[in-house]
């Protein structure tokens, strides 16, 4: 199971890397449920995190995480100690703390310019996360770091990318405009057939047969037969002179 999930890990960073541009050393935002989590399930984060992710990792959090386990009081005390630990990022929120998954998620972006990785528990924040483009998430399920899967919103983006560079934008539009004024319809790209010019049929081109014509080896054997009778009758014609002769002599 473990070799499995190592696998499943390798390959989701592969597609960050390639289509988003991650690289070592992965910057992981963590909030106070991970850190939490990680403490309820005897996990130590900075052994295990670089191990799974196969790279160097900079653990990061916020001001806002550590004012808002600070508040919560001593049940989270120990996820406030974890979370002290680590490299702490400047937020827009410095007079004005807000949640810890606001302040997360507002760390990320539009665009997720510094490639943060996400570690948190919180199921609202992760659902607005994988409506982003291009931010991993993570969490734990019982005593295991999880990577999860690209969202559809990630596999979405990199399809739509890898489209524009096959045929960019521009080409695209410059190829419409030479469609419109040379007068060509999406119905005729589809595939109409062009009526090729024929010539006259073959069989049309034979000479027309009279009624009155018989077909030669017909006309032979006419032939013949009339060559017969002619020979037939000379014979008889020779056979009565021949008796008549004879009686007169």
């Amino acid at each position: 199971m473990k070799i499995r999930r190592q696998k499943q890990a390798k390959k989701t960073l592969s597609f960050y890397k390639y289509n988003f541009g991650f690289r070592p050393p992965l910057q992981v935002l963590v909030d106070g449920t991970f850190c939490q989590a990680a403490l309820s399930n005897k996990i130590q984060i900075k052994e295990q995190l670089p191990k799974y992710l196969m790279g160097d990792v900079h653990l990061c959090t916020t001001g806002c995480v550590l004012k808002e386990l600070e508040s919560l009081g001593k049940e989270l005390y120990g996820a406030k100690l974890i979370a002290q630990r680590f490299q702490v990022r400047n937020c827009s929120h410095v007079k004005n703390p807000v949640g810890g998954s606001a302040c997360l998620f507002s760390m990320i972006g539009e665009s997720n310019l510094h490639h943060y990785f996400i570690a948190t528990q919180d199921q609202a924040l992760a659902g607005k996360v994988k409506k982003k483009a291009g931010v991993p998430l993570m969490f734990i399920i019982q005593n295991t770091i999880v990577l999860d899967k690209p969202s559809p919103r990630s596999m979405a983006f990199v399809q739509t990318a890898q489209a524009d560079q096959l045929v960019p934008i521009q080409h695209r539009t410059n190829i419409e405009h030479l469609k419109e004024e040379q007068g060509i319809t999406k119905d005729e790209l589809r595939g109409k057939k062009r009526k090729r010019t024929s010539g006259p049929n073959p069989l049309s081109c034979l000479k027309k047969k009279k009624k009155g014509d018989a077909p030669p080896l017909a006309t032979a054997a006419k032939k013949r037969q009339r060559k017969r009778k002619r020979g037939r009758s000379r014979n008889v014609a020779a056979a009565v002179q021949l008796g008549k002769e004879s009686i007169g002599t």
